[in-house]
C-alpha cells in the first residue's frame, strides 16, 4: 500500500513513477512542510558559488583527486556542517526521539536511508575534464550494505579533529563527495527547488546527461532513486493543500 499522505521535508516518487509531473511537487512549497526552507537553499547557493570560485584553481579530473589545500580543507568543513544541519532539520521536524539531539551522530543520521533512499541518489558534475565515468557521484552508496561514508568519517571528521596529521585526507575528492552529498540530501527533501525567486547561478551546457535533472542551483545533475511501490506517495494533493497541517511525521 503506498503513502497517502506526505511527510515532512521528505520528497519521494509518486505511484504512477514521477516525482513532478503535472506540479505533483507543489506540496514541497507548502508552509508546513519544513521550517525555514530558503536558510539551506541559500546556504547550498552560496556553498556551490565558492567551489565553481575554487575550480579556477583546480580541474574537474580523477588525477586532481588527491589534491589538497587549505580552500579544500575549509570548504569540506562547511559543506559536512551544512549536510549534519540538513540531517537534524529533517530529525528534528519529523519527531526523531531515540536520544537527545545533541548526541545525534552518524548512527542517527544513518536512519534517513530508509526514509529518503539517499543511497540511490547520483550527482553528476558538469565540465568533467578527466574520464567522464568519474563525473558521478554516489555519496551514501555506502549505507546500502551498512557502510560509513569515507568522506565524512576520514575526509571530515578526522581532518577536523586532527588538521595536522590528517590535513592531506581532506583532499578534493572526498569534497566531491561531500559537495554530492549535499546535493543528494537536498533533492531528497526539496526535489529540485531552490525556493527562490532569484536566477540560477550557472546552467549546464545543454542540459543533463540522460537519467538526470538539473539540481538545485541548476549546476549539477541529479538522478533520483525508484522507490518500492508501497513506499511511493499517493495522494491528491489538492484536497490536501488548504488543511492546516496536510503532513505526517517520519518517527510519530
Amino acid at each position: 500500500m503506498a503513502v497517502t499522505l506526505p511527510y515532512r521535508r521528505t520528497c519521494r516518487q509518486f505511484k504512477n513513477g514521477s516525482y513532478a509531473e503535472g506540479g505533483r511537487a507543489n506540496y514541497i512549497l507548502h508552509e508546513k512542510f519544513a521550517e525555514d526552507p530558503h536558510h539551506y537553499t541559500r546556504a547550498f547557493l552560496i556553498i556551490q558559488h565558492d567551489f565553481i570560485d575554487l575550480l579556477e584553481y583546480i580541474e574537474q579530473d580523477e588525477r586532481n583527486f588527491e589534491c589538497y589545500s587549505y580552500r579544500i580543507h575549509a570548504l569540506l568543513m562547511r559543506v559536512c556542517i551544512e549536510i549534519e544541519a540538513n540531517f537534524t532539520a529533517i530529525l528534528r521536524e519529523n519527531n526523531y526521539s531515540q536520544r537527545p539531539s545533541n548526541k545525534w551522530n552518524i548512527v542517527d543520521y544513518r536512519n534517513l536511508e530508509i526514509t529518503h533512499n539517499l543511497s540511490g541518489f547520483k550527482v553528476l558534475f558538469p565540465h568533467w575534464r578527466g574520464n567522464r565515468l568519474y563525473s558521478v557521484f554516489a555519496p551514501f552508496e555506502s549505507w546500502d550494505h551498512n557502510g560509513k561514508p569515507d568522506w565524512y568519517v576520514v575526509g571530515y571528521n578526522q581532518a577536523k579533529h586532527d588538521r595536522h596529521l590528517k590535513f592531506t585526507e581532506a583532499n578534493f575528492l572526498r569534497l566531491c563527495n561531500a559537495i554530492s552529498g549535499l546535493v543528494a540530501i537536498l533533492s531528497a527533501q526539496f526535489y529540485t527547488n531552490a525556493l527562490s525567486t532569484g536566477p540560477g547561478l550557472l546552467l549546464l551546457e545543454g542540459g543533463p546527461a540522460p537519467g538526470f535533472e538539473h539540481a538545485i542551483g541548476d549546476y549539477f545533475g541529479v538522478s533520483f532513486p525508484n522507490w518500492p511501490d508501497e513506499k511511493r506517495y499517493d495522494f491528491d494533493w489538492q484536497p490536501l493543500r488548504n488543511q492546516p497541517d496536510p503532513f505526517q511525521s517520519l518517527f510519530p
